[in-house]
């Protein structure tokens, strides 16, 4: 009989095995994953070399009220994720922008980029001027609350209202006992992503223990770029953004916001990014979204917290008419 521990490692290794024997290959910029809309194109350069920026924009499929709503993904999301929220805006009157990142999912990922959130928030400030939107509502999920928060700092006059849902940043994780790794070993540990590490992740942190089938599209949708005759340009894109995502908080910055902000905020959200790198006594003082939004919502002028008791990370896949109903809540005075 096997020792418990090595039993486990086996069986460990066996899903892994698994999950990837059964992943299919979507290619680095998932050029065979189908999303909800039809996808547009923005080109730019950047940092002297020509990228493309992935975005889906939806017209009002009811009486349109003049007011558009950009979305921006967290780090393993991606605009079709937003698939619900969007449909759910535009039935409401809505125009509804959803842009893939530089570095993520169907948009470029160039060969040691240097990438940053003053970047990002450039690019997408000059898509939307290409897609002729004016002022928006700017709603940032996960790594897109850091984003849009930047892009709220950089360019106030063209954010309406900022709502950040479940956001990354509003604490310094470095300060609080993540050590800063650098990018040779976040690229290692990228080696090792598959469909059951991303699953076991999201059921972990995002999902508070429940997972549901239709969870399966998003992690196929992750792990078929792995899985990719190219995907080593998503493992180097990956590391990449995490050495972003660790060095380029907002937490310092909240109290200069100047328009009106949320936060939606799922309660049972146990992100703390890269908490478990940390030194396991100084584990317990890397904070959650959930504890960081309640100290960031009183370091933001005249910001409001709307708790979901019973979601987790990701409020707009797990429960979207909900979801839905608080973001409308959020955008109206």
């Amino acid at each position: 009989m096997l020792h418990p521990f090595l039993a486990a490692a086996a069986c460990s290794a066996l899903l892994s095995t698994v999950a990837s024997a059964q992943t299919a290959p979507l290619g680095a910029n998932l050029e065979r994953f189908d999303y909800p809309a039809p996808v547009h194109w923005f080109e730019a350069t950047s940092q002297g070399h020509p990228v493309r920026m992935a975005f889906l924009d939806w017209p009002a499929t009811a009486t349109p009220n003049g007011t558009t709503v950009v979305l921006l993904h967290g780090k393993n999301f991606c605009a079709a994720t937003w698939g619900d929220t969007a449909r759910g805006l535009a039935a409401a009157g809505y125009r509804v922008i959803a842009p893939d990142q530089i570095g993520f999912c169907k948009s470029s990922k160039r060969s040691g980029y240097q990438y940053s959130f003053h970047t990002m928030a450039a690019l997408t400030a000059a898509l939307l001027d290409r897609a002729g939107a004016g002022k928006v509502v700017l709603v940032g999920h996960s790594t897109g609350g850091i984003l849009a928060t930047r892009f709220a700092l950089l360019y106030p006059e063209r954010v309406a209202k900022l709502v950040l849902v479940n956001p990354l940043g509003l604490n310094d994780t470095l300060s609080e006992g993540v050590p800063y790794t650098d990018l040779g070993k976040l690229r290692a540990e990228e080696a090792k992503t598959d469909a059951a590490s991303i699953k076991a992740y999201q059921l972990r942190n995002y999902y508070h223990g429940v997972w549901r089938p239709d969870y399966d599209r998003w992690v196929g949708m992750l792990a078929g770029q792995y899985a990719s005759a190219d995907g080593d340009t998503v493992r180097d894109a990956q590391a990449r953004l995490s050495d972003m995502i660790e060095t380029q908080p907002v937490a310092a910055e909240l109290p200069r916001l100047t328009v009106p902000t949320t936060l939606i905020i799922g309660q049972r959200d146990l992100t703390a990014f890269r908490a478990s790198s940390a030194p396991e006594d100084r584990r317990a003082q890397v904070r959650t979204v959930p504890q960081a939004a309640e100290d960031a919502v009183k370091r933001i002028p005249g910001a409001r917290l709307i708790r979901l008791d019973d979601l987790g990370h990701s409020p707009q896949v797990e429960a979207p008419a909900e979801f839905l109903q608080s973001l409308r809540s959020a955008m109206t005075p």
